[in-house]
């Protein structure tokens, strides 16, 4: 079963944190290949925290795990990184900005439990 989303992309503590540490230590990874989801809508599509889904847009596709978040039902959250820029496409529509906000995705549970952030 998949649905689809907003995908809403910002910072975080936890990224910026491991930023700071190196983009290639397990800090940063851990802290920018997921996705929050709200409670009601990990429910309906039988997620768990932690569970893999496969996120996929116009753009591109990946596979983060999923965690509860206080979001509006209908809206994910994605820290910014190499995770969340698979799924934004290059189009600005003139603003110079790729669109990070209002994203529509499609969320699916992954074939590949436990394989977070591999190339869809």
């Amino acid at each position: 079963m998949d649905a689809t989303f907003k995908l809403v992309t910002g910072r975080t503590r936890s990224q910026a944190d491991g930023l700071h540490k190196g983009k290639g230590t397990e800090a940063y990874r851990q802290a920018t290949e997921r996705v929050e989801m709200n409670q009601g809508d990990m429910g309906a599509l039988g997620l768990n925290e932690g569970s893999t889904v496969h996120l996929r847009t116009d753009a591109g596709s990946v596979d983060v795990m999923v965690y509860q978040g206080e979001l509006p039902s209908g809206l994910l959250f994605m820290p910014l990184g190499p995770a969340a820029n698979r799924l934004i496409d290059v189009e600005t529509d003139a603003t110079g900005t790729p669109r990070y906000k209002d994203l529509p995705v499609i969320v699916e549970r992954s074939v590949r439990e436990g394989e977070a952030a591999s190339d869809g």
